[in-house]
């Protein structure tokens, strides 16, 4: 059942704290607006509608203390009122924690759950956690993984932790590493891919990512060979060094190996035969993450990747 909830009474003017210098104002709207579709907000920034210090705005502005937003009338639900989630969801996510402390959560997501609400779902990971940690009022994505990759994700629960890992991100101070089953035989001698991707709109209105010599933004994957089934198929590590929009898998795609159960850059015939062995999802999971804390210290954290892909590469490797 839908539920409609009152528009906010007018335009909303908030003043930008000194704690949020530095931040886009998306990811601003999208924590102070709770509920409102992320198309919404995106779509009130593209028309102008939302302004700072009475002027026009990009999405990627970073605000500075002492802005001052104006925000259109927009719909949110009430605050006493979240979308009620379901309590498997909720459980599953529960039980995908593999980190908390008072400034941070990180889970192994599983494959399948968007990490946010938008693009005609009503609800991500985010969302969730929200309803699962009422009292951390300031809880935020740190980074994103796609809806179909598994693995470690980071939920700060306080903006100075978000601050703190959105620094050592942009720095070389996060090394995430990520487990991929791609199709043929990984050449050893294919240790780094450096290919600059830029983003390409199809006629559907999908939304494509394309190695682009001229215009592309700079993008850097290291590789290892992890585990080898033949010429079919290769288990390889990939360290993003740059943080793209599906850089692995364009990564992969480009040197003639696409990913396992990739729907948008793979190849049908092979994703057939790792389904036919009972892999339906796709073959990329983000295993280990090693972060610098606050206090000076690291923290080092793996996870383990579900049943399904254990069975598949269990099947994989076993003799015909």
């Amino acid at each position: 059942m839908t539920t409609t909830t009152p528009p906010t009474p007018g335009v909303q003017l908030l003043e930008v704290s000194p704690e949020y210098a530095g931040q886009r104002i998306d990811n601003f709207l999208l924590a102070r607006l709770k509920g409102v579709p992320k198309t919404l907000i995106y779509r009130i920034l593209r028309k102008g509608e939302v302004r700072v210090n009475k002027g026009r705005i990009k999405p990627e502005y970073k605000l500075q203390a002492g802005d001052i937003v104006r925000v259109p009338p927009v719909r949110v639900p009430e605050r006493d009122e979240p979308v009620p989630l379901a309590q498997g969801l909720l459980q599953r996510l529960e039980a995908s924690i593999v980190f908390e402390d008072k400034a941070l959560i990180v889970i192994n997501k599983p494959a399948g759950i968007a990490v946010h609400g938008g693009s005609g779902l009503t609800f991500g990971v985010i969302e969730a956690f929200r309803q699962l940690r009422p009292d951390c009022k300031e809880l935020e994505l740190v980074h994103r993984l796609d809806r179909d990759t598994s693995g470690l994700l980071m939920i700060a629960k306080k903006r100075s932790m978000l601050r703190h890992l959105h620094t050592a991100l942009r720095g070389d101070g996060v090394d995430k590493r990520y487990m991929a089953l791609v199709r043929g035989n990984w050449a050893s001698s294919i240790k780094q891919i450096r290919a600059p991707l830029g983003k390409s709109n199809l006629r559907s209105g999908e939304r494509m990512v394309e190695v682009d010599e001229e215009e592309g933004k700079e993008s850097v994957t290291v590789f290892k060979v992890l585990r080898r089934f033949g010429d079919f198929a290769t288990l390889i590590e990939a360290k993003p060094i740059t943080g793209r929009t599906h850089q692995i898998r364009v990564h992969t795609l480009h040197a003639g190996h696409c990913i396992a159960g990739d729907s948008k850059y793979g190849e049908e015939g092979f994703s057939k035969e790792i389904r036919d062995l009972g892999g339906k999802r796709l073959f990329l999971h983000a295993y280990m993450l090693t972060v610098p804390l606050p206090d000076g210290g690291e923290l080092k954290l793996q996870a383990p990747v579900d049943e399904m892909w254990a069975k598949t590469v269990e099947r994989l490797s076993a003799p015909i």
